[in-house]
């Protein structure tokens, strides 16, 4: 199963990803639907260009970074277990600031 999806990368996440806000990613066919969890494992692999320890800690999203999927928050939606749909659309948000 694959699915065709939007990632964005807001308030300072996009700066580990090349600075690139959006990517549109058709992701690649496997036997079971994707999940958030399997989600964030590609990403780290496809997209994310550097500090991957700002982004992820274990096999999820730092504490700080808001993640929406279709502008519902994902503690609504299950989390990592969340099977994405085709034509989702995940926000991840930072909200740590250094100073």
């Amino acid at each position: 199963i694959s699915a065709v999806c939007c990632f964005y990368f807001r308030g300072g996440a996009e700066l580990l990803f090349d600075g690139v806000k959006k990517h549109q990613v058709t992701l690649p066919c496997q036997p079971e639907p994707w999940d958030i969890r399997n989600l964030l494992k590609w990403i780290k692999q496809n997209l994310l260009k550097e500090r991957p320890e700002l982004f992820m800690q274990g096999e999820s999203v730092r504490p700080g970074i808001l993640v929406l999927i279709n502008e519902a928050d994902w503690e609504l939606m299950g989390e990592l277990d969340y099977k994405l749909q085709d034509q989702d659309n995940v926000v991840f948000i930072s909200t740590l600031h250094g100073g």
